[in-house]
């Protein structure tokens, strides 16, 4: 693959079919994160919002010069227009085309008319608003940087004046917040051109402190090109001026006050001269202009990691020496990041037709922007790390049952990036200042303060926790090993240095050899391949070894018959002997004997495999029904059903292809509370005869029968309790069923996105019946959504393999070949 590729990128935003109630535009991080609301309406019907909802102020508008009318395309700014008397003019509205977008880009595209003093066959002006937030799974360094792109084009044949501006609810939740600002100069190079930058920020900065999830530290920084004309002052007198006279007195009010008080804004506005009266051509002429939003902060968060409690500088840090080289790097290098990002938009559309639908293709661009809105990048070269905020639900700090659903979408564009997900949590628990034996729940009650829990009182999902990093470990393990590029889990995997650093006091997964290529600067190296996949592997498990032991210990206690406690949908409470949660355990006992594989360790990986082809066993009999036709919630819960999610990482991990020799006869060393399970001679346990796969075809034969039975208008519940669901769930699901019923879940998904009444970014947690609205929870703009890339994870996995291995799924059932036969026999 080239690493410029933009085939299909010019209209890969033009494909959306999807509707969804809300719509991404500058979404880079869990503070710099602004959405279009109400996105089924026109962008002037409100205001932008935050994620959480809380409206703030940015607004473009459009004159025609000669023309009295002012057209307002994006926020309510004729909010303040209509309080001006004896106006000059008149609010009109243009023409809304509608928005399309990719996995990076949101474009918003209206049509003004001509004013009345041109003849009527003169065509309106198109005017494209589009936002790029880029993903670049070829280079981190680009991905770490806190900054969005708005680009406006217009085209057409007469002049149109541009208006654009924000305020201080950037930068502060309370809108009672004091706040400074000033305008930078800044030339480039030794050309005439420059930049202009509004910057704004609290007056007194608190440090890593919230309110209502907005970041109270940090200036923003508004940029655009040297030759826009800008005012600062208040709303009510320069969005009338500009509406009045088509541009700006190039002047700051420099009296500092609180956000609303007399609301003070930042405006830019560009006169596009689209009308050459010289020209005989009959060619509408093209013009635009740029304009960048980035959200500094240093620190970016503090963490408890080995040596202390941290104040964490950004990633990007480590490669500009200042903000503004920063900043300038980034203004100039649109092009580059806009190509990187189309490539990725192009890629992943082929990629989720091939595996679902044009549907299919909306929702995880709709998603992408989302998993990534909620992380930070932080750390050095040497030892790089990303962080997540639990965006909506309670905040918390790297935890893992959020990092696990999201999973899907790290794996496809970049496994790199989960490795530093989990490096954190990793180093935390190595370094003795988390007390339990069971892996964490999380780093930190709130994000940004990632303070740990030293007194081993973080939420209990013990189970859980440990059946989810197990299995994400052997998933990257596994995405590391593979001979070419096409048989990478991630398309960009193979792609820049195959060089392994030895060193053992850096990361296995550092930056220190980014590379340039076509003339780009900064890109990654590759993942894994070949021996360098393997080293890299070997290294990141003997780093932390003793950690997995302990977590595969506790499951080999605790998972097949778990006590009380939450799995990860803690919302629907707590229960014992949970189906979907004692499989999550068992499948991280089973990841565990190929971790152990990795290292050399043989002894262990015989002895892990021979507990978790045991307990499998039992579990198949404790938790499928009396009837045979669907797991159950809990084993003691007849009557009850529920959707087992955790049956994706039996296919991800590629147990499914394995064949199952009978287990091993050495003896299960365990708790006392999981006798009598081990072998002994008045409960002899009989390993698995010889068959194809870990989990039995049967259990998933059974489950994607019962899915089709029991799916709603909406989707798929959860479980027998309630009809609510979970869409991440649901994908995963989805993935390992016949290809009638995955096709009819996403159908149901794609529905519920174009129909559902919830009005924040898109929510995990829905009612599946009624208006597909909140089912008392408001989750939003969770990164758990990365979940909607299960699909086309298990498309990449096992070489490719994974998919093909479940063909068993769409042969018809040998009841009802014997059925026909009989049938034809008797006619």
């Amino acid at each position: 693959m080239h690493w410029l590729l933009v085939a299909a990128a010019a209209g890969s935003t033009l494909a959306s079919t999807l509707t969804p109630p809300v719509l991404p535009l500058i979404v880079r991080n869990p503070y710099l994160s602004t959405w279009l609301g109400d996105a089924r309406q026109p962008p002037w019907h409100e205001w932008p919002m935050f994620w959480t909802g809380e409206r703030i102020g940015f607004s473009v508008m459009a004159s025609v010069p000669g023309s009295d009318s002012v057209y307002p395309l994006l926020g309510r700014p004729h909010d303040s227009l209509s309080l001006e008397a004896n106006t000059e003019y008149n609010v009109s509205f243009p023409t809304y085309m509608g928005a399309h977008f990719d996995a990076s880009t949101t474009n918003l595209t209206y049509m003004i008319p001509a004013p009345e003093s041109l003849p009527k066959s003169t065509e309106p002006v198109e005017v494209i608003l589009s936002f790029l937030s880029p993903i670049t799974p070829t280079s981190t360094l680009r991905q770490s940087i806190p900054a969005s792109y708005m680009t406006v084009h217009v085209k057409g044949s007469f002049n149109v004046n541009l208006y654009v501006d924000l305020n201080g609810q950037w930068v502060s939740g309370n809108r009672g917040s004091q706040i400074v600002w000033e305008l930078a100069h800044q030339q480039l190079g030794k050309s005439d051109k420059g930049l202009k930058t509004w910057e704004i920020r609290r007056e007194t900065e608190l440090l890593l402190s919230e309110v209502r999830d907005q970041a109270e530290w940090g200036t923003l920084h508004f940029t655009g090109p040297s030759d826009l004309r800008h005012e600062a002052g208040t709303s009510g007198m320069v969005r009338p001026r500009f509406a009045r006279t088509g541009t700006l007195q190039n002047e700051i009010d420099n009296d500092f006050r609180g956000i609303m008080e007399e609301e003070p804004i930042f405006a830019f506005s560009k006169s596009f001269h689209l009308n050459s009266s010289t020209s005989s051509s009959s060619t509408p002429a093209t013009d635009s202009v740029m304009f960048s939003f980035a959200l500094i902060q240093i620190p970016v968060t503090q963490f408890a990691s080995a040596r202390g409690l941290t104040f964490m500088r950004p990633l990007w840090a480590s490669w500009f020496g200042t903000v503004r080289e920063l900043l300038d790097f980034h203004y100039l290098d649109f092009s580059t990041a806009a190509s990187l990002a189309s490539n990725y938009s192009a890629q992943l559309a082929i990629d989720a037709y091939k595996s679902g639908s044009d549907d299919y293709v909306d929702i995880v661009a709709l998603t992408a922007r989302q998993v990534l809105g909620a992380t930070v990048f932080s750390g050095t070269p040497d030892d790089p790390i990303l962080f997540m905020k639990e965006i909506s639900s309670n905040g918390n700090f790297q935890t893992i049952d959020v990092i696990f659903p999201s999973f899907p979408f790290f794996l496809y564009t970049n496994p790199r990036w989960l490795a530093y997900l989990l490096e954190p949590l990793i180093e935390h628990m190595l370094s003795g200042q988390y007390p339990n034996k069971y892996a964490m729940h999380d780093l930190g009650y709130h994000f940004p303060n990632a303070t740990g829990h030293a007194d081993g009182r973080d939420e209990y999902m013990p189970v859980e926790e440990c059946g989810n990093i197990l299995i994400m470990g052997l998933a990257l393990v596994n995405s590391l090993i593979y001979d070419t590029g096409v048989g990478a889990g991630s398309v960009w995997s193979s792609l820049g240095s195959s060089s392994f650093d030895p060193n053992p006091a850096t990361s296995a997964f550092s930056l220190r050899n980014l590379g340039t290529h076509d003339g780009v600067f900064g890109l990654d190296d590759s993942w894994g391949g070949s021996t360098k996949g393997v080293k890299q592997a070997k290294k990141w498990v003997t780093k932390s070894y003793r950690l997995w032991k302990q977590w595969t210990s506790y499951l080999i206690d605790f998972s097949l018959r778990p006590h009380l406690q939450l799995s990860t949908d803690d919302f629907a409470g707590p229960l014992e002997l949970q189906t979907n949660l004692a499989l999550k355990g068992i499948l991280g006992i089973k990841a565990m004997s190929q971790i152990s594989e990795t290292i050399g360790n043989d002894e262990d990986a015989k002895y892990y495999k021979n507990i978790s082809e045991t307990y499998i066993t039992k579990w198949e009999g404790y938790g499928i029904s009396r009837d045979g036709t669907h797991a159950k919630l809990a084993y003691h819960w007849y009557g009850s059903w529920t959707t087992l999610y955790n049956l994706y990482a039996d296919t991800l991990l590629c147990f499914h292809l394995e064949s199952t020799s009978s287990a091993s006869s050495s003896p299960i060393k365990g708790n006392d509370q999981q006798k009598p399970l081990a072998p002994s001679d008045s409960n002899p346990i009989k390993p698995p005869s010889n068959r194809t796969g870990f989990v039995s075809r049967n259990v998933y034969k059974i489950q994607s029968t019962w899915y089709d039975a029991v799916r709603q208008t909406y989707g798929l519940p959860l479980d027998s309790r309630h009809l609510y669901t979970k869409s991440d769930w649901e994908f995963f699901a989805a993935a390992v069923t016949s290809k009638p019923v995955r096709s009819g879940i996403l159908q149901s998904v794609a529905k519920w996105v174009n129909e559902t009444s919830t009005d924040r970014p898109f929510t995990d947690l829905y009612e599946t019946e009624g208006t597909g609205g909140w089912p008392g929870a408001h989750f939003m703009a969770r990164p758990v959504t990365g979940g909607h890339f299960a699909f086309l994870t298990l498309d990449k996995a096992c070489g490719g393999k994974a998919t093909g291995g479940l063909a068993f799924l769409d042969e018809p059932d040998e009841k009802a070949k014997e059925v026909e036969e009989i049938d034809n026999v008797e006619l």
